[in-house]
């Protein structure tokens, strides 16, 4: 095989040795169900509670308000369904969240209005902002929710989560985001940032797929998503997933205790890339250029359609993305390109590259090789390219 440079972390990350070597005993040895009261059942609900601990530190959170689950997706759901359902009843029926979310949360709030509830999607600026004011002024007498995610899963943008909070703790209206792509890249206090709620998923942070969690503040009622058990003190029934548990909470450790050393040196590396590919003629960052993940470079080249660039680079050993995973099999541009105002022939032609800790400065110099050679061989074949060439002669 040749070269393989994996630059699509947003979507999944590699499961590092430590992570892979704390589930293993879970898996052959200590299989035992955490419900069960003999010992091997019993050990198995202590690796549940050890791994509870390591989560609830790198959020500054109680063990008590961490909820595991299957995923961020389930996360998600699970935070904005059965809040509304609670307060619904009370009369408040009213969501706050922004265009640009993962759909997750975008496909739970269109569930949410089709069984009556309102949602306001706040705009976003050009480079996937939301100013607090926009918050503040939305939220109403009937608020029962606001959602915001902490950072874009396709353009990195960095949202002011904390004045966020602040504002909604002000106005009594509860505060829920979507943490999946922050976790382990910025430094995340609930307490300190007013979150009442907030999600995460193991498998961005070098941990396993198929285990995520949510932290619910102490005070705020949480109806159960799935019903059945006492798992879970009784709110997320089914037998736990020990190995999958053991591995996020050794992810999640191992994610905030490296973030100082990572952040630097992604942030070089992304930096790198983007002097670098932004050199080529009619590109465009997307995202705030400073605010914004330090794993997350996306860049739109005019005259390229998206899926021929992927196809090339992955001929080329290079595995990266033109949108978020979860939408990858659509043609469709992708929403969030859209949201902060890329036409849609420029949306088309995205390119996302995420790093994670394990890619290397020789990657980076690959990646920045290989881009402009496969810009430059789409577009002598793109009859849109040709005619914007034609076009601009004849200005």
């Amino acid at each position: 095989m040749g070269r393989f440079v994996y630059a699509d972390n947003s979507a999944t990350t590699q499961v590092s040795d430590r992570v892979f070597e704390s589930m293993l005993p879970y898996l052959k040895e200590e299989y035992g169900n955490a419900s069960s009261l003999y010992k091997i059942g019993r050990d198995s609900s202590i690796a549940i509670e050890a791994a509870r601990e390591r989560v609830a530190k790198a959020l500054g959170c109680e063990p008590r308000e961490v909820y595991f689950t299957s995923c961020g997706s389930e996360s998600d759901n699970w935070a904005l369904k059965s809040t509304m359902e609670r307060l619904g009843k009370k009369g408040k029926k009213h969501l706050i969240t922004s265009a640009f979310e993962h759909h997750a949360i975008l496909h739970t709030a269109q569930h949410l209005e089709r069984l009556g509830y309102e949602v306001t999607y706040l705009p976003v600026d050009k480079d996937g902002l939301i100013d607090p004011q926009q918050v503040k002024e939305a939220i109403r007498e009937d608020t029962a929710l606001v959602s915001i995610m902490y950072a874009n899963n396709e353009i990195g943008t960095i949202q002011p989560i904390a004045e966020i909070g602040a504002i909604c703790k002000t106005a009594g209206v509860l505060f829920h985001t979507d943490a999946v792509q922050a976790i382990g890249n910025v430094p995340i206090d609930v307490r300190d940032q007013n979150i009442d709620m907030l999600s995460l998923s193991a498998h961005k942070i070098h941990g396993p797929k198929g285990i995520g969690a949510l932290y619910v503040r102490k005070g705020v009622v949480l109806p159960n998503l799935i019903d059945g058990g006492a798992q879970e003190r009784g709110h997320r029934a089914g037998t736990e997933n020990v190995a999958y548990i053991v591995g996020l909470g050794q992810a999640i450790e191992d994610a905030v205790a490296g973030m100082g050393a990572k952040v630097e040196k992604l942030t070089r590396f992304r930096d790198q890339i983007i002097a670098e590919l932004t050199k080529i003629p009619y590109t465009k960052l997307n995202g705030h250029p400073t605010k914004r993940l330090c794993t997350n470079v996306n860049i739109s080249f005019e005259g390229v359609e998206g899926e021929a660039l992927l196809l090339l680079l992955d001929s080329m050993g290079i595995a990266a993305s033109s949108g978020s995973a979860c939408t990858s099999g659509s043609l469709d541009p992708s929403h969030v390109l859209l949201s902060i105002g890329l036409r849609h022939e420029v949306a088309h032609g995205s390119l996302r590259l995420s790093l994670s800790d394990f890619n290397t400065q020789e990657d980076v110099d690959y990646i920045i090789e290989c881009v402009p050679k496969v810009i430059e061989r789409l577009r002598a074949m793109s009859p849109v390219w040709e005619d914007m060439m034609e076009a601009e002669k004849n200005k």
